[in-house]
């Protein structure tokens, strides 16, 4: 795949998302503004908790791999994708941590 073609498949299913967040999300925790009650919704059944624990496993692993390589490449601004993979998701977090990682040239 060619590097333009990567770069806008990472973007637009990372705005995919965000408007599927918004869109699911945003509504019902507008009209019940309880975060804790929207977060354990996510385990409201075994599937449900099944996604959740990897979605959350995601986040840690991503995390792990920014703060890594703040050290090891000195890529500045990875917090942002931290902060970004808790609201609205690892989706957005992970995609704009790949678009980083090619502007700043590291690749592998």
């Amino acid at each position: 795949m060619a590097a333009g073609a990567f770069k806008a498949t990472i973007a637009a299913a990372a705005l995919a998302f965000l408007a599927v967040f918004v869109a699911v999300v945003m509504p019902p925790l507008i009209a019940h503004p309880d975060i804790a009650g929207a977060f354990a919704a996510g385990f409201v059944n075994p599937y449900a908790s099944g996604y959740s624990a990897d979605t959350l496993a995601c986040w840690v692993i991503l995390s792990a791999w920014i703060l890594y390589e703040r050290h090891t490449h000195g890529i500045r601004h990875g917090w942002v994708c931290i902060v970004l993979g808790m609201v609205p998701g690892v989706a957005v977090g992970f995609a704009l941590y790949l678009l980083i990682r090619i502007r700043r040239g590291v690749v592998g």
